[in-house]
């Protein structure tokens, strides 16, 4: 037999499973950063050439934060709703997804490898947008949600190709262990 739960009872068991998933996807995301030495204040990330529509260091920060968040509701609503078809499917691939994300900085900030994080944001990009939809198949809020996501990996995926392009032979750009760097 189902179960029938009350309105109030489903609000608190989103509320639950949000003050949960929310904190956690944030904090991994910033640790993924943290951990691969992200953004302005990596040196080989400051002799990189930028492309012209690169924004400002911290519009990275607020935009990920956001993104973050509304990843963490999105996967909220969606475990939320419990009996759902194609839920575990859908969970699985945004936790690839997800991890692939994860993986991205340290891959272009601590590896320098562009050519390989083009590839990768790509990879992302695409599990992201089955993840969406199969999200929508689900709870249409939760997809909602993570249309910025889309969007922003969009950008993202234009600035590394971009970066690519500027920066032929990037992963050299950086010494390696013990060595010095000198460039004519």
């Amino acid at each position: 037999m189902g179960e029938i739960a009350l309105p109030d009872q489903l609000r608190m068991s989103f509320f639950r499973r949000a003050l949960f998933v929310v904190p956690l996807i944030l904090l991994l995301g910033i640790a993924s950063g943290r951990l691969a030495g992200s953004g302005e204040g990596n040196p080989w990330f400051a002799l990189l050439v930028k492309p012209a529509i690169m924004p400002p260091g911290w519009a990275f920060a607020v935009a990920w934060t956001i993104l973050y968040i509304a990843m963490g509701l999105a996967l909220a609503i969606v475990l939320n709703a419990r009996s759902a078809p194609r839920g575990g499917l859908a969970i699985a691939v945004f936790l690839l997804q997800l991890a692939l994300n994860l993986a991205w900085s340290p891959l272009f900030f601590a590896a320098h490898a562009v050519k390989a994080a083009s590839i990768l944001i790509l990879v992302i990009l695409l599990l992201a947008g089955v993840a969406t939809a199969l999200f929508w198949k689900i709870r249409a809020g939760a997809a909602l949600l993570l249309l910025p996501y889309l969007f922003w990996l969009c950008f993202a995926a234009l600035l590394t190709f971009q970066i690519d392009k500027l920066n032929p032979g990037a992963e050299r750009l950086a010494p390696g262990p013990g060595g010095a760097q000198i460039r004519l």
